[in-house]
């Protein structure tokens, strides 16, 4: 015993010939700080290092058995204590070897949690790792393969695991009932009140610490297209992965274990076998089978985790979370990015447990990672064990308790005697192990770890008292059919289940194995066998006959019997439900009193299943329990909302290889040194630098707006217009390509005319805006947003090289290429008659004629293209030249305009001359939720063609007479219009008051003396010549002004101006 690490408390004349813990007897190895003062404690870990090699040893370790590999000792660390394990250990398994069974803290109560289960849904052992710049917390003990150095930390708890101020909560649990910050918080009803509250309630909320050191290691995204996608590698994956594969399909396999098997990995059961062969021997040919295949790709360390529309999914490969730091060619994760033809689902089930008093106690295991550990890790969890089920499936977690030395106190079955009729309780009982029939575990008693449990008959009576220190729980299996559910997937109980299984889903999925409601191998390898032919035959591929399905003999299960929770009596002893969320039956019995009745509502009012493991063991269990609350089936009563990820991904992973800064260079006019020579206040339009005004002395920049605005309509203005997206589209099929991306019509443009087009998005909501010109046959110039210029680019290209590649259209962005600037107002065409070589009256240059000039200057004569359009209202030409021609052209015009009064203007007086010409701009407009009606171009769909998104516009939502539209306001009484004002009846109306709509754009107007603004209302045009109000109670309560709804077009509605 001299190598045995001995508790402080435990005398070494106790501990020779001790080779198991006896009853009272200390466990002979801690897991845990065994030193009251924390930081003592860790000064004895430092000198305990792990380069000095004094460890703890794996005395729970069995001596033979595994699939791990004996001969790579793996040294580590957890919360400042050295450990050894194996390679082939995962983090979990290696601190059970080394009996550490207290591994956290809860998150609500700060109750001692253990490791509960073997995979990703483990609810309870969540630990730090220490990796320097790669610390990561919430990592799961149960998923964390182990590797040399590795360094864990518990979480949630000060000052150390064993002693957690923390657990006081756990005592003051009476005043920390469901929902309760929704109530506690509420008073005194005042914003300083919740300040102080908000301070503590931050503190509290969240596990572990997130790095605060930038992320040293890179990601990488992949991009996939299989005809098969099989999600999932145990029996089931593994068989519809070949069956396809030998249709002649292309196959991608990914699985989450870094091996394929799923929980036949391992099993050491000599009466399985799979087509007369042992399991792993059978695992080992259909790997080797698909791998040697051209068109199958084998995926382990990588989960799917999330499913979107088209057959897409996502999957998360951990390339390299199982070293200590990724090598120097390796990517730390991959994203992928797979289209599926076909999904095979088979990903299995999860097992749950049963709610009794103390059914988180460290020592308690779902009795199937007991099996796991024993089985694939040979390790010995307890030294006494009581099996708690309502179902078959543990019985061969006790059988392998037995093989592995486990005593076995009893399997308390809640079926009666009679039920207890399948294989495995059959072997349990030729095994010698003691059942007890038609009982419950009421209760389990310990402190840190389980110490006993009492057994009692479900039909009442005195019950007794069982010393143990595992306890193996199952309460049945919960298909995951959470990627089968975000594939818009619905579900149906199963009674016989007592879970729900896949039904029905719109896009091409198959479920298989596990998830489908198979309990035994057998038949999952003939449901995965069924399901890969198929999908291979949705795929159009149809393989040989005599490809067979494995064969394993069928397991009778014999009947579950749904058991959610035991009764609580008088017990005072907590039922959790949720162990990462500290919920409890008793938490859901006061949700459905004070009314939350929804299962949506019962997950955000208890937290059910909303930590890391998103309710993997416990959401069902939730939703029985509120069944029986609410005296309804639980098929009535639903499931809540799966949704993306399956299981936590790294940020890191999101963005893979763009990580960084990016390179966003700030784009610059080649007009840009002459607005900075002149005093040009400037923004940001996207990535380009704009001038916003010209304030003069003494001048404030919306007084220079205001300024530049009036002289446009009085005068002449000049603004710099070349950040404006530039598209030069040629080919013989441009005509038909623009019928196809505008809502009007393009094929009747005539050479040397231009004309206004609107983009809709697939969803019928407008893209953007701008004009197109036909300078030739096949030459055309389209412009765009500044902002959307890029959007457009990408969904032009996207709609010609996916949908449309025959038509023959060619696409350049010209936008750099060109200067432009834009001459507005009554004296334009004097102006430019000075520098061009054109006639430009309106016979000779109607509006939105185009043509090309030259333009004369101080730097000589200079190539232009000349376009009569206007933004402002007003008479308005736009001249385009060569970028390195821009700033003489603009210093030729404005030379030319002086005596005219010409001024230059910039994007401040532009807003305000489009706002008073009702213009509307993408973004405060044109904001993702608007139509082509709503913005009152309604006129311009034209029906006699398609285009995109067309078909969608007559969707009832979009067609309804309440829908938002535009209109103009002119403030009343002289007042300011409010920022960010909505528009409301009555602004003394009882909260809530409805919202008829919201102000998008606003302005003084110089020309009309007054406030003025568009604004989107409902049911608007119905509405011209009401009085509402615009509030904006979050910039001021006392912010209303009265406002008089009309036209959206406050000058020269007929448009002679701009056509004069």
């Amino acid at each position: 015993m001299a190598g045995v690490c001995l508790p402080p408390r435990q005398s070494a004349r106790a501990a020779p010939g001790a080779v198991a813990p006896q009853r009272g007897l200390p466990t002979v190895v801690q897991g845990a700080a065994r030193y009251a003062n924390a930081r003592h404690s860790r000064q004895r870990a430092r000198g305990r290092s792990l380069a000095r090699g004094n460890r703890v040893t794996q005395a729970f370790r069995l001596p033979t058995g595994g699939i791990i590999d004996r001969s790579r000792p793996l040294r580590f660390e957890f919360d400042g204590t050295a450990y050894e394990g194996y390679a082939g250990d995962t983090l979990a398994s290696a601190l059970l070897a080394n009996g550490v069974h207290l591994v956290a803290r809860s998150f609500k109560y700060h109750r001692p949690r253990g490791i509960l289960c073997s995979g990703s849904d483990e609810p309870n052992a969540l630990l730090q790792l220490d990796r320097g710049a790669r610390t990561e917390p919430n990592v799961r003990a149960t998923t964390q393969e182990l590797f040399d150095g590795l360094i864990a930390a518990s979480q949630n708890r000060w000052p150390s695991l064993r002693f957690d101020v923390g657990a006081i909560n756990n005592a003051l649990s009476r005043l920390l009932p469901a929902g309760f910050y929704y109530k506690t918080f509420m008073w005194p009803p005042t914003p300083r009140w919740w300040l102080r509250y908000e301070h503590f309630i931050r503190r509290a909320a969240g596990i572990g610490r997130s790095a605060t050191a930038p992320d040293p290691d890179r990601y990488e995204h992949q991009y996939a297209h299989c005809d098969v996608l099989v999600i999932g590698g145990g029996p089931a994956g593994l068989a519809a992965a070949r069956a396809a594969a030998h249709a002649g399909a292309r196959v991608i396999v990914c699985d989450e274990n870094p091996a394929f098997g799923g929980d036949l990995r391992g099993m050491n059961d000599d009466s399985a076998n799979i087509d007369g062969k042992a399991c792993a021997t059978w695992i080992d040919e259909a790997v080797r089978d698909l791998s040697d295949s051209a068109d199958v790709t084998l995926l382990t360390r990588t989960t799917a985790f999330g499913y979107y529309d088209g057959n897409l999914v996502a999957l998360s490969e951990r390339v390299a979370d199982h070293l200590a730091a990724p090598l120097a060619h390796m990517p730390r994760q991959r994203m992928w990015k797979v289209r599926a033809g076909t999904v095979v689902l088979a990903s299995g089930a999860h097992e749950r447990g049963i709610a009794y008093a103390g059914n988180d106690l460290p020592g308690t295991l779902l009795a199937g990672a007991a099996r796991t550990y024993i089985d694939r890790h040979a390790v010995r969890p307890g030294s006494r064990a009581v099996v708690f089920t309502n179902n078959d499936s543990a019985y061969a977690a006790a059988l392998s308790l037995s093989r592995a030395g486990i005593a076995i106190g009893a399997i308390v079955d809640a079926r009666e005697d009679s039920e207890l009729t399948g294989a495995l309780a059959v072997r349990a009982r030729e095994h010698g192990i003691r059942i007890v029939s038609g009982s419950m575990v009421p209760a389990a008693h310990g402190s840190k770890r389980v110490t006993a449990v009492d057994i009692e008959s479900l039909s009442g009576g005195r019950g007794t008292r069982v010393d143990c220190d595992l306890v193996c729980v199952s309460g049945g299996w919960n298909p995951a059919v959470h990627l089968f559910s975000q594939a818009r997937g619905s579900l149906r109980y199963d009674e016989s289940l007592a879970a729900f299984v896949p039904e029905r889903s719109p896009l091409a999925i198959v479920a298989a194995g596990g998830v489908n409601g198979c309990s035994d191998v057998g038949g999952a390898l003939a449901d995965g066998h069924a399901a890969g032919l198929n999908a291979a035959a949705k795929a159009g591929f149809r393989g040989p006959a005599s490809y067979a399905a494995p064969h394993a003999e069928p397991v009778a299960p014999g009947r579950l019997r749904p058991l959610w929770s035991v009764p609580a009596r008088d017990r005072s002893g907590k039922r959790f439900v949720d162990l990462q969320n500290d919920v409890t039956v008793s938490d859901i019995a006061l949700a459905v009193r004070e009314g939350y009745e929804s299962v949506e509502h019962l997950k955000r009012y208890t937290t059910l299943g909303m930590g890391t493991d998103q309710g993997k063991t416990s959401n069902i269990v939730g939703l029985a329990l509120l069944a029986e609350q609410l005296h309804r089936p639980i098929s009535a009563v639903g499931t809540t909302t799966f949704r993306p990820p399956y299981t936590p991904v790294t940020l890191g992973a999101y963005p893979g290889e763009e990580a960084g800064a990016h390179l966003e260079p700030t784009r610059y006019s080649a007009m840009h040194d002459w607005h900075v020579a002149h005093g040009a206040r400037f923004i940001n339009a996207g990535l380009w630098r704009r001038a916003h005004s010209y304030p003069r002395a003494g001048e404030t920049p919306d007084d220079a707006a205001n300024r530049e605005a009036k002289n446009v309509r009085t005068n002449v203005g000049l603004v710099d217009v070349s950040t404006l997206g530039k598209i030069e589209l040629q080919g013989n099929d441009v005509a038909e390509f623009l019928n196809r991306v505008y809502i009007n019509r393009w094929d009747t443009l005539a050479v040397g005319r231009c004309r206004y087009g609107v983009m809709l998005r697939d969803d019928g909501m407008v893209l953007d805006d701008g004009t197109t010109s036909r300078l030739a046959d096949s030459h055309y110039l389209m412009t765009t947003t500044t902002v959307n210029a890029v959007e457009v680019m990408q969904h032009l290209e996207a709609l010609l090289q996916i949908d449309w590649p025959e038509l023959d259209v060619y696409l350049t962005s010209v936008t750099e290429q060109w200067s432009a600037a834009a001459l507005s107002g009554p004296k334009a065409r004097e102006v430019l008659a000075a520098v061009v070589d054109i006639d430009v009256s309106n016979a000779a240059f109607p509006f939105l004629a185009v043509g090309t000039c030259t333009v004369r200057g101080a730097a000589g004569p200079m190539p232009a293209r000349l376009f009569r359009m206007s933004y402002s209202g007003e008479l308005a030409y736009e001249i385009h030249v060569p970028a390195d021609r821009g700033r003489a052209t603009w210093e030729a015009l404005l030379a030319a305009g002086a005596r005219y009064g010409i001024m230059p203007y910039g994007t401040e007086a532009m807003s305000t001359l489009r706002i008073e010409k009702g213009h509307v701009v993408i973004g405060p407009e044109a904001d993702g939720r608007t139509t082509a009606d709503d913005l009152g171009m309604g006129k311009l769909v034209n029906a006699a063609k398609w285009c995109v998104g067309k078909p969608l516009l007559s969707r009832p939502a979009l067609i309804a007479p309440d829908r938002w539209q535009l209109v103009g306001l002119t403030a009343l009484d002289g007042a300011v219009m409010p920022r960010g004002a909505k528009i409301v009846a009555d602004p003394d109306h009882a909260l809530p008051n409805p919202m008829l709509g919201h102000v998008t754009s606003w302005c003084w107007s110089p020309n009309l003396e007054s406030w003025i603004a568009l604004a989107l209302v409902a049911n608007g045009r119905a509405r011209h010549g009401e009085t509402l109000w615009a509030v904006s109670p979050l910039a001021d309560a006392k912010a209303r002004v009265r406002v008089r709804i009309g036209p959206p077009t406050f000058i020269d509605p007929d448009g002679e101006r701009l056509r004069g």
